[in-house]
């Protein structure tokens, strides 16, 4: 008995096998749906790429293969070669998928998703069906081209039986074939509104993972770009202001460049390390080191470059795709990422303030000359210095050298104090004029410390009226790596720090403290949002705060509003302690002013205002302390005057073990609605758009 003759009865499936009279249906050409390959998996387009992708291969029907049309899907982020049938990456490198125009689906042996069977496949059992809802005519056995028999119970009830020859025997395995996407359990997505109202730029941390499954950057940023779509219809009413728009994410992947056949790093690394705890090693290689190559001048500026060049690529490639976009951008960084965009952003100089620009180029050009010193001629020459030339010129010294040129190397060449400090001079201002500016100055102007004297002066010594002073000037700013750090082709509106480690970064450098008038030149929003468990995470606000001041960080609500059960519990408990303290005290303070009864009037009641004082004041004091912390702190204009440390709240089940959950907390910020609820209330707070629920 051959498998095309083994009959489809109770015998072969009885739960499948239907005894009724099938009625004649009138048949209507099968809906197509386009869906594409990833990871082994098919996914289906969205509604509306689905539409586009399906009009282009109507209207390139006849066409070759090579002249075929390419529809841009997914938010412009993927274009779709509708005659190759491959899906390609626009903003970052990936490999090419496959597409597929879908109409029949077969159950996977796996799993219980449908799987959709080639396009000729397709077309084959679409013809036979045609043929058997036309006339009627059921029960028909269709072979496939891969040796496996599709049986048409009736319209409703379709098989697919793959056979396995075991000797003598044929043992068969029913499939569940489905017709139309519509008859399936796929989640098939609307669509993305094409209308772009802000633009994110995502930078990942160490190593090429990015989250607890080992994703890169680019699924990581797709997951939260899905979460924040999924709020907007929730949380942000489409006629506030906003519009039908969305919010663009796009990621920028650094450490495949650094880690590629341009640096050869790897392969350094690989000849030195040790075969033991291979693994390890190679884990260590690829994440731990980063930190240590972001330290090295060489591979910090292929870090920086990398991560600007990016920028400005994606950046340029965004608008041609989006030509209508008027909206503004921001940054994000995760981890070491965020320290990066913070060191780009230190050392910005804004394009607007070209009057800041003008004054600070004539205050060296006054001294020197109109135009700027083109040469040491021309330098020494404006400014009085032409004897020095014969002399430097013996030794010599151009003008760059003597920029570098010390006090101490001046003086070695015989130069007196009065020219000398002429060319301190110079040199000090031509470093400001090319120097951002400092954090431990005011925004806009130049970085200097706070003037310290020169040298102690003993008690007994008589002091001077006027007293030596030396200014020491940031060359970088913030003691990072001295690098040539590019300028970025947009302003950002907003900067957004994931777990970042930008506050021991600076500590570690040596920065204690942070000037309150200090902003990012061309930023003027930047938010450090951490988790309370993220052992990576430091603050910044202590860095701005007085040391005697202390202030928590501001607590990011959860998304479907308030605060999660367990921390309401925990204050719950915390308030009924204290009213319970404060009871006690009451009763304590009732019996010990029991005995002032005994004492004269007088006496009586000047104690009893001195302890309802005193009472009033230990009442007063902490409500009083908390305005002053809400109120009366200044915590700088890094965020324009706002608050910058927010931290997420843990779940429940993460109380139970810090430790345990110390490295999926450092990860955690690419799937979490309140971060990304955070971002949108930010973003959208400046459009006047206001969040419905928070």
């Amino acid at each position: 008995m051959s498998p095309r003759d083994v009959p489809a009865g109770p015998d072969r499936h009885p739960a499948l096998f239907v005894m009724e009279t099938i009625a004649p249906v009138v048949y209507e050409p099968v809906r197509h749906h386009w869906f594409y390959c990833q990871d082994l998996n098919w996914l289906p387009f969205s509604k509306e790429d689905s539409a586009a992708l399906e009009a282009a291969h109507v209207g390139s029907r006849g066409q070759k293969e090579a002249d075929g049309a390419v529809v841009a899907t997914e938010g412009r982020r993927y274009d779709v070669m509708v005659g190759q049938r491959r899906r390609r990456a626009v903003f970052w490198e990936e490999h090419l998928t496959a597409v597929r125009r879908c109409s029949w689906f077969y159950k996977g042996s796996k799993d219980s998703s449908f799987l959709p069977y080639a396009e000729e496949l397709s077309s084959l059992l679409e013809e036979s069906y045609m043929i058997a809802a036309t006339l009627n005519e059921w029960t028909r056995n269709v072979d496939l081209p891969t040796g496996d028999t599709v049986v048409f119970h009736n319209p409703k009830l379709i098989t697919q039986q793959p056979f396995v020859t075991l000797g003598d025997k044929c043992v068969s395995n029913l499939t569940e074939v489905r017709r139309g996407v519509e008859n399936i359990s796929v989640d098939v997505p609307e669509g993305e509104p094409d209308t772009v109202d802000h633009l994110v730029f995502m930078v990942h941390g160490i190593g090429p993972a990015c989250d607890i499954r080992m994703r890169g950057v680019v699924q990581c940023v797709n997951d939260f770009r899905s979460v924040s779509l999924g709020l907007m219809d929730t949380h942000f009413k489409r006629d506030g202001g906003r519009g039908d728009g969305r919010v663009e994410f796009l990621p920028v992947n650094w450490h495949r460049v650094l880690h590629g056949e341009s640096t050869g790093v790897d392969k350094d690394m690989e000849r030195i390390t040790l075969p033991s705890i291979s693994r390890l090693r190679q884990f260590s290689n690829d994440t731990v080191l980063d930190l240590f190559f972001y330290n090295s001048p060489t591979y910090c500026q292929t870090i920086v470059d990398t991560v600007a060049s990016e920028l400005d690529r994606q950046y340029g490639l965004f608008r041609q795709r989006h030509p209508g976009f008027r909206g503004a951008v921001s940054v994000a960084g995760h981890s070491l990422g965020s320290l990066i965009l913070f060191d780009i952003l230190t050392n910005q100089k804004p394009r607007s303030d070209d009057l800041y620009n003008e004054k600070s180029e004539s205050t060296l050009k006054n001294d020197f000359t109109p135009t700027g010193p083109d040469s040491l001629e021309d330098a020494l020459r404006k400014s009085g210095l032409e004897d020095l030339l014969t002399v430097l010129q013996k030794e010599q010294v151009d003008l760059e050298s003597l920029i570098l040129c010390t006090e101490n190397d001046l003086k070695e060449l015989g130069i007196p104090l009065g020219p000398r400090k002429k060319i301190l001079s110079f040199r000090e201002n031509w470093k400001l004029s090319r120097t951002g500016t400092s954090l431990l100055c005011p925004s806009g102007q130049a970085a200097r410390i706070k003037a310290v004297p020169s040298a102690p002066t003993a008690p007994d010594q008589e002091t001077s009226t006027t007293s030596t002073v030396n200014y020491k000037c940031f060359d970088v700013g913030i003691g990072q790596v001295s690098v040539n750090y590019p300028q970025l082709p947009f302003e950002p509106q907003a900067f957004f720090a994931f777990g970042s480690p930008i506050g021991m970064f600076l500590t570690v450098r040596g920065l204690k403290k942070i000037d309150p008038n200090y902003s990012f030149p061309t930023c003027k929003s930047f938010y450090n949002i951490y988790h309370p468990f993220d052992p990576v995470a430091y603050r910044i606000e202590p860095m701005i705060l007085p040391p005697d001041v202390e202030l928590e960080a501001m607590l990011v609500p959860h998304h479907k509003g308030r605060k999660r059960m367990h921390l309401e519990l925990k204050e719950g408990l915390t308030r009924v302690g204290s009213d319970l303290l404060g009871s006690l005290r009451s009763v304590w303070q009732a019996f010990s002013q029991t005995p002032n009864n005994m004492l004269p009037l007088e006496a009586n009641s000047a104690n009893g205002a001195t302890v309802q004082q005193g009472t009033g004041a230990l009442e007063r004091e902490p409500q009083g302390g908390q305005d002053t912390m809400k109120q009366g702190v200044n915590v700088g204009l890094l965020n324009g005057g706002s608050r910058i440390d927010y931290v997420l709240q843990e779940k429940a089940i993460e109380n139970f073990n810090q430790y345990l959950f110390a490295i999926q907390s450092h990860l955690c910020y690419w799937e979490s609605e309140d971060t990304a609820l955070l971002l949108l209330k930010e973003i959208y707070e400046r459009q006047g758009a206001p969040v419905q629920r928070y």
